[in-house]
């Protein structure tokens, strides 16, 4: 102590939806990717737990004594009481998994403090599908509800990325409720780049149905001549991946002038 710890901004390089579940979830395969940004813990010595929020999304957290954070440090042995501050840097809501990341990022804290029980997996499940990944942080892809994850070969670590969202928020369970049912086959298989490139997120539509602001993110991105640009999760954050970081830069500047009311992150894959 004290302890600082960056939340890594969660993308769906490639989200394939491939059947709802009796229990009320859905089977997926996904690629799952980490920005070397994202939100920020810092945490200190008190005589019992304690979480605050800042930052510029903060007011959009309704119960921090409810947030996923502090539900995550509760379920972790760690001592004596934490003073946990979260600096909010990402939007809520966004498909950037910001609650999961700031789990994860919990998770590691208390590693480095003093490590992680054996079933340290099945209690960052119990918080979200996708808490494991984030605990990881790494590149994988993951199956099942997304508990399930392998690692794969990552050909894009260090490529330049732009988060861009248009200021909406867009929970995941009406968008999940807008697909289709309609499987559209597997997750490619081989490295990063072609699993990226080949694949392509079942949520985009449904998300875009009920948010038309998120094409007009895509198109934007797209017209930046990225790699990829694609949205992320069930939304309504979108991301391009540039080949050189100036190139990233200059569609962030672009953007920033076209487009002051949007959000924007830029940084790099882990």
């Amino acid at each position: 102590m004290p302890l600082s710890e960056t939340a890594f901004a969660k993308i769906n390089l490639a989200l394939h939806v491939r059947a709802r579940r009796d229990d009320g979830y859905h089977q997926l395969e996904t690629l799952f990717a980490f920005v070397d940004e994202g939100d920020r813990l810092d945490a200190s010595p008190a005589a019992q737990d304690e979480l605050r929020t800042v930052g510029e999304f903060a007011s959009q957290i309704d119960d921090p004594f409810g947030n996923i954070a502090a539900k995550a440090l509760s379920l972790l042995p760690h001592g004596d009481g934490w003073n946990l501050t979260l600096e909010k840097r990402l939007p809520v809501a966004a498909g950037l998994g910001g609650g999961s990341a700031d789990a994860g990022a919990v998770f590691r804290m208390v590693e480095r403090a003093q490590g992680l029980p054996d079933d340290w997996r099945d209690r960052a499940a119990k918080l979200g599908a996708d808490v494991p990944a984030c605990v990881l942080s790494e590149t994988c892809i993951g199956t099942g509800t997304g508990t399930d994850l392998k690692p794969v070969a990552n050909d894009l670590a260090g490529m330049p990325v732009l988060l861009v969202n248009p200021r909406v928020a867009m929970p995941t369970g009406p968008v999940f409720g807008a697909w289709d049912g309609r499987d559209r086959g597997a997750l490619p298989a081989g490295n990063v780049r072609e699993i990226a490139l080949a694949g392509r997120n079942d949520l985009e539509a449904p998300a875009i149905s009920q948010q038309p602001a998120i094409a007009q993110v895509l198109d934007d991105l797209r017209a930046a001549d990225p790699l990829l640009a694609r949205m992320s999760g069930s939304g309504a954050t979108c991301f391009a991946l540039f080949e050189t970081h100036d190139a990233m830069l200059d569609a962030m500047e672009r953007l920033r002038f076209s487009r002051p009311e949007w959000w924007m992150m830029g940084g790099l894959l882990r």
